[in-house]
């Protein structure tokens, strides 16, 4: 079991989203957070003053996968992340000596169940539909 987290530009989140869904991983933890790499520093106007805005807004987006989720996993979040420019972001992948599913007591891989990808967003596309005058 491997702990994979990314850290990227937050509107790349959708896409990442989708590529992830799409791959079969649904599950994940999202973070604001800000950050600094190798982008610039942003020099911004306040109050008549010059104002250097060292830190980034980012999203830490984390996941726990079994070991043959890790390369799709990864593989998903640079398509979806990727703009080709610096501050993409960066993906960590560690070790995850242990899981266990608070509801069940299940542990390690039986913990990561995989839910079905194609369910999850049938649900999320009922959720999100706007009613029509004929639904009303």
């Amino acid at each position: 079991m491997k702990l994979i987290v990314a850290v990227l530009r937050p509107e790349k989140l959708a896409d990442v989203k989708r590529a992830l869904f799409q791959v079969g991983v649904t599950g994940m933890t999202l973070s604001r957070v800000s950050g600094h790499g190798g982008e610039r520093d942003v020099v911004q106007q306040y109050r008549g003053e010059s104002v250097v805005l060292e830190f980034h807004e980012k999203v830490r987006i984390e996941m726990a996968c079994s070991e043959e989720f890790v390369e799709r996993t990864i593989q998903a979040i640079c398509d979806g992340a990727r703009t080709g420019e610096v501050g993409d972001g960066k993906i960590f992948v560690l070790p995850l000596e242990r899981t266990v599913r608070i509801r069940t007591g299940e542990s390690d891989n039986n913990a990561l169940t995989a839910v079905n990808a194609d369910e999850v967003m049938r649900q999320t596309q009922l959720e999100m539909r706007v009613p029509t005058r004929e639904s009303r």
